[in-house]
Parts: C-alpha cells; structure tokens; sequence
C-alpha cells in the first residue's frame, strides 16, 4: 500500500475564502483519494482541530490559511504558538491567500499586530520570517484552486518550484493578469470603458484595473474554467500584491493625467510615447459594440 502525503491545514485570521475556493477545485474527488487530510476545516479529517493544532508527529505539508496575530485564539488554542510548534514538523509550508502571505485584509484593521507568516505588506517583517526557507506563498482573495493544486503536486512528486523574490512560483505568478487579458488591443490602442460590464475598451485608466501591474494567472488559467474579473467587465484589483486592499479600489489615481502605477516595467517615458502615438489614430471598430 502507497503512504499518501499528509496535508495538516489550518486557519489563522481568515474569511474562509480560499477554503471555499479550494472546494470548487474541479479535481477534488480525485484530491482527497491521492492525499490524507490529517485536517481540514470542511474536509474529512483524521483528526479534530484541537488534535491538528497540537500535533506532535512529522507529516508533509502545513498549509496556513489566515493572517497571524500572537494574540488570536483558534479553538481555545493560542494559534501562533501552536503554529511554531508545527511548522518544524511539516516539510512544506504553504502560505495560502493574500492574508497568509501579506497579512491582507485583516492588517488593515490592526497593522502592527497582525502579518503573513514571512512578510508584513512587503517588508519580511511576519511574525514567523525565520521560517521562509520552507514557505511557498500562494497569495490571492481568494487563490484560485487550481494553483493550490498544482504546488501541493509539484511538491509531493519531488518537483522543483521556482519561485521569484517573494517566494511565489514562478509558474504561476511569472505573468501578469494582463496577459491573456481579452481587452489588450483596447489598452494598447488607448480605448477606454466608462461602464462595467461591457466587453468592449480597457479598464486600466478610468476603472482602477490593476492587471498592468498585478502578478498571476488569472485570464491564462480562468476561474471555473470560464471567466476572470476583467473578462466579465471588472478591473483586477491587484490581490495577489502586497499592496492589496487599496482604497478607492476602482480608481485610477493620476497626475496630471498619467497613471500614478504605470504597468510593471514600462517607463514614464514609454508610456507617454506609446500612449500619444496610439491616440492619434481612430481604429473604428475599437470604438463599435462587440454584440
């Protein structure tokens, strides 16, 4: 009989977010049967939650969901004690959604009292950063379930992750939401949308699009296999950065007129030469409804 790699997963200051999303993973039946669960918060467990927390034998992969506070109680448990215990049992550890990596959400309401486990924001300021050598972050609100997936299976099958400055796998996260975006020809021809919901123009100048700038995935591998954020007529809040949440998320904040967050890479000068070449010609059927 093959021993199945052990998942313990728990949860620290979190909305349940990537839980939820991880149980529309559309290979979940498949999941459960190749992996044992020695916790999960929806999942058939091994074990209870205060059993998990206070687990004493080395198992695989430690996935933390939920930002870290020392002062936060899970189940009766003092969470970030428990979790320093744990984490020198687990081979792997998974920092799972934005909270997890950065703090998130959550930090916004308490910013000196609550992190991700290796970085707060984007300094690596998080209560457990001694511990980074073993972490991969997976950040995301939520992450998508897929690249849940791939990590922990890459991992288990003694594949090698390349991951960038902030421990996110390259494979995932080495993109930009921009690429695969359906409405690029509006952004390079400078065709902007007012409105939400429509398929047609960008949603970078008027609507607070963060795809530009934002590290991921998510029109290459879409969400249910059908859609993403800015495919539906939403801008990319930009959740998989530390900068997340912002203020006045569907915004564009400009100076006299230029984008305070040009796209990853492109310089003032760039852009503004590119910008004003591309607005001097009308491309007619950028301007007409698709449907």
């Amino acid at each position: 009989m093959v021993n199945k790699r052990t998942i313990l997963w728990v949860q620290g200051i979190t909305c349940n977010g990537n839980t939820q999303s991880f149980l529309n993973y559309k290979g979940l039946k498949r999941f459960v049967k190749e992996y044992e669960f020695l916790y999960h918060p929806y999942l058939s467990s091994t074990l209870d939650v205060n059993e998990a927390l206070n687990y004493k034998k080395k198992f695989d992969f430690l996935v933390v969901e939920g930002a870290i506070s020392k002062d936060f109680i899970r189940a009766g448990e003092p969470f970030y004690e428990r979790l320093r215990e744990l984490i020198p049992l687990a081979r792997y550890i998974i920092a799972l959604g934005t909270c997890a990596v950065y703090g998130g959400i959550f930090k916004e309401k308490d910013p000196k009292n609550i992190t991700g486990i290796v970085y707060s924001k984007d300094k690596e300021e998080g209560f457990l950063k001694e511990f980074k050598s073993k972490v991969f972050n997976i950040p995301g609100c939520p992450a998508h379930p897929d690249w849940i997936a791939f990590v922990i299976r890459t991992l288990a099958n003694d594949g090698k992750l390349i991951v960038d400055e902030l421990s996110r796998p390259k494979e995932i996260y080495g993109y930009l939401t921009h690429h695969g975006c359906t409405r690029n020809e509006y952004f390079e021809w400078k065709v902007d949308t007012k409105n939400f919901g429509e398929k047609e123009g960008c949603l970078f100048y008027l609507q607070g699009c963060r795809a530009p700038i934002t590290h991921g995935s998510c029109n290459k591998i879409l969400w249910n296999e059908v859609s993403s954020k800015t495919r539906s007529g939403s801008p990319c809040f930009g959740c998989t950065e530390s900068s997340f949440p912002r203020d006045r998320m569907f915004e564009t904040k400009t100076f006299m007129s230029i984008p305070a967050d040009l796209p990853t890479g492109v310089s003032k000068r760039a852009y503004l030469t590119v910008t004003g070449i591309a607005k001097t010609f009308h491309i007619k059927r950028l301007k007409e409804k698709l449907i």
